[in-house]
């Protein structure tokens, strides 16, 4: 599973740095907002107008009947946006010219989640009276932003990472015919509980416990917290031997960690973290897994702590999805715990052979 400890915010923080300046190999991005009026939620909560934010690469192909035909949807992990994607080397990995989702052949969404980026969040101004979204909300959102925004009704693939690869599996067992193929990466498909629950909750208690929380009703950040939260997040995001190799001394590992928990706080809000965090509480595709009928690439990584492989729930899942095909990224000196699956180097080759017979592209 993931989610703040997510794509380990060191790497995204890194990540978020070179997106500045997209990949050159790529086509130009387009950024645009839709509104999705009377949106209500799980929960019985609604907003007059969610604000969905969204980028895209490429072009629309429309097929005989005029329907777009060549789209693909990629969900970032917790804390992130669509354009994280888009960072050197991980952007001309997948869009570039030749490469699985080579953006000159797919229409490439890339929609920032309820919560995140652009689209409709706590900081916007309800702070913690903003409905309390989850999961499911997310899949809602996004599929309302493409049916009745984007007039996509039917995707090629489904990608997600982290909080988006547990996204993907919602998506293949709650609307399992509206994508061609589904690839969640570094999660499981079961309930988030047990260490991963914890780290999570250890996440809001030290937001909460920050007496400059305030409720929510801060007039500046909570640092105190969000310092705490952040390290928590930190602990589960890398490999422990990627972190002895930056860090073999008691002086570096102090270092390491100050440099990386200063990062992972700027722009931060507490109130965002807290519903990011918390939206994982209802996510669980296990009872409905035999829903899946389409092809499907499971993705994760030996030394993920986050979805540790000692939680082996991957042959029964298996069993129950006959059309899954599984990818363990073994541990290496290279890789980096949860942050391998934003290292595309590791998956990307599979990923062409796996689509290449299930989810071909039309040219546009």
């Amino acid at each position: 599973m993931s989610r703040f400890h997510l794509l380990p915010r060191l790497l995204f923080l890194l990540a978020l740095a070179l997106i500045s300046a997209p990949a050159t190999a790529l086509p130009e991005p387009a950024s645009g907002l839709y509104i999705a009026h009377d949106f209500r939620f799980a929960s019985g909560e609604t907003l007059k107008e969610m604000k969905l934010a969204y980028t895209t690469l490429g072009t629309p192909h429309r097929n005989a009947k005029g329907e777009i035909d060549n789209a693909v949807m990629f969900i970032h992990g917790t804390g992130g946006t669509g354009r994280q994607f888009l960072a050197q080397p991980f952007g001309d990995a997948l869009f570039g010219p030749g490469k699985p989702l080579d953006a000159a052949r797919f229409f490439v969404i890339l929609p920032d989640a309820i919560g995140h980026g652009g689209s409709s969040k706590p900081s916007d101004g309800l702070r913690m009276a903003f409905p309390r979204y989850d999961y499911a909300d997310m899949v809602e959102a996004h599929y309302r932003l493409l049916a009745e925004h984007l007039g996509v009704h039917h995707l090629k693939i489904i990608l997600g990472y982290s909080m988006g690869g547990m996204g993907t599996f919602q998506w293949a067992t709650t609307r399992p015919d509206f994508a061609d193929t589904y690839v969640p990466l570094g999660c499981y498909p079961v309930e988030v509980a047990g260490q991963n629950r914890m780290q999570r909750k250890l996440q809001i208690d030290a937001i909460k416990g920050d007496p400059a929380w305030a409720g929510g009703n801060y007039r500046t950040q909570p640092v105190a917290g969000l310092r705490n939260a952040m390290g928590v997040a930190l602990l589960f995001s890398g490999s422990a031997l990627d972190r002895q190799t930056q860090a073999p001394t008691r002086e570096t590992a102090d270092n390491l960690l100050e440099v990386s928990i200063n990062s992972m706080i700027q722009g931060r809000d507490a109130n965002d973290v807290i519903y990011q965090v918390d939206a994982s509480r209802t996510y669980n595709p296990w009872p409905l897994l035999d829903r899946i009928k389409a092809p499907l690439l499971w993705v994760n990584a030996a030394d993920d702590q986050v979805n540790p492989v000692s939680i082996d729930v991957t042959p029964a899942a298996l069993k129950r999805m006959p059309t899954a095909q599984f990818l363990l990224i073994l541990a290496g000196k290279d890789t980096r715990g949860h942050g391998t699956l934003m290292q595309a180097q590791y998956w990307a080759d599979r990923l062409g052979q796996f689509l290449a017979p299930v989810a071909p592209a039309t040219a546009p």
